[in-house]
């Protein structure tokens, strides 16, 4: 009688930056969801954790583990691995929220998970410390204290408005994983919560005021105070928060981008920034990332930069490991996973 093939898992996961680096325990978790009639490879060569992933062909010795894999999971689906697991890989899970060019290199019988939803709340968290930052004066706050400035009277007379949560109308473009809990802090927050997303009938939380389609995006920017760009990059929403959606914000409006860079006119919002139109633009992504040195955002006094790392949190693999382990143990017993990819919408 012949012995069945080992069934194999690679597990590509060894970022160079720490937060995104798989633990240990981790590891041990998935192997214990697969039990010993796998064959498990952890990839000891660092993995571009930047963005989606799927940089370049993956490292010499993700490559090699993936001839004959069944399961790979990674940061993106990098080409070359692709290639090499082409005709053995049933599944695919990115560590990423984004699926971006991992799409063009799993075929149609390969199903594709990401990690939408991991990152929502630490992101969540940002989006109101940003929106804080700029209501409550304290970028001004900031400058004042690095010119040794006693600047009462900027905010004592007038001259800087300072705006409570509960007056402010907050605009959701994606209610996803990210802009659902960005919506119930705005809600929790009493703010008046209206939103867009390429469902509508999907709705919402509990609250919002409104939920309409991609199409009503720039009726939602016209109510917003602060306009939150949570929707995912697909070829339908590139380019969607333009000029004329800037353009309808109501005066002195936020803008809070922690999607991608793609969605939005930098050049458009650079313009009415500086024509003091908006109050201000907090930015976690970029067209093109790391942002250029000499790029006007680097040093603009109403914008509040960081280099992609709204997610960033200590219970980052906490619920990764958990998703995958879940989607493991639905795998072994042919159940639907959690976080399928819609090939054809794009996340």
């Amino acid at each position: 009688m012949s012995t069945p093939p080992v069934r194999r898992l690679v597990v590509d996961l060894a970022s160079p930056r720490a937060a995104w680096r798989i633990p240990k325990p981790s590891v041990a978790a998935i192997r214990n969801a697969v039990g010993t009639d796998w064959d498990v490879v952890e990839i000891k060569a660092p993995a571009v954790s930047d963005g989606d992933g799927a940089y370049g062909s993956g490292s010499p010795e993700s490559v090699a583990a993936a001839r004959g894999a069944e399961v790979y999971l990674g940061f993106g689906v990098p080409e070359g691995v692709a290639n090499a697991a082409k005709g053995t890989l049933r599944w695919a899970h990115t560590a990423t929220a984004g699926v971006g060019s991992s799409l063009g290199h799993v075929g149609k019988d390969v199903l594709l998970t990401n990690s939408a939803g991991v990152h929502a709340e630490p992101m969540a968290d940002w989006v109101v410390a940003a929106i804080a930052y700029f209501t409550r004066g304290l970028d001004r706050m900031l400058a004042a204290q690095r010119q040794g400035r006693w600047a009462k009277e900027d905010f004592t007379d007038g001259a800087i408005p300072m705006r409570e949560f509960r007056e402010l109308r907050l605009g959701v473009y994606g209610l996803g994983g990210i802009g659902t809990a960005v919506a119930r802090r705005g809600l929790a927050l009493g703010m008046k919560v209206s939103g867009v997303r390429r469902r509508p009938e999907r709705g919402g939380p509990k609250g919002l005021e409104w939920v309409g389609g991609l199409s009503e995006l720039a009726r939602l920017a016209g109510g917003s105070d602060v306009l939150v760009i949570a929707a995912p990059h697909t070829a339908e929403t590139v380019g969607t928060v333009d000029r004329r959606v800037l353009e309808r914000l109501p005066h002195q409006a936020l803008v809070v981008n922690v999607s991608r860079g793609s969605l939005l006119d930098e050049a458009a919002l650079l313009e009415l920034l500086e024509l003091r139109r908006l109050r201000g633009a907090a930015l976690d992504v970029f067209a093109t990332e790391p942002l250029p040195a000499g790029h006007p955002f680097w040093s603009h006094q109403r914008v509040l930069m960081a280099p992609h790392v709204s997610a960033v949190s200590g219970r980052f693999w906490e619920r990764e490991t958990a998703l995958i382990v879940e989607n493991i143990r639905s795998y072994l017993a042919g159940a639907p996973l959690t976080n399928v990819v819609d090939l054809e919408a794009g996340y």
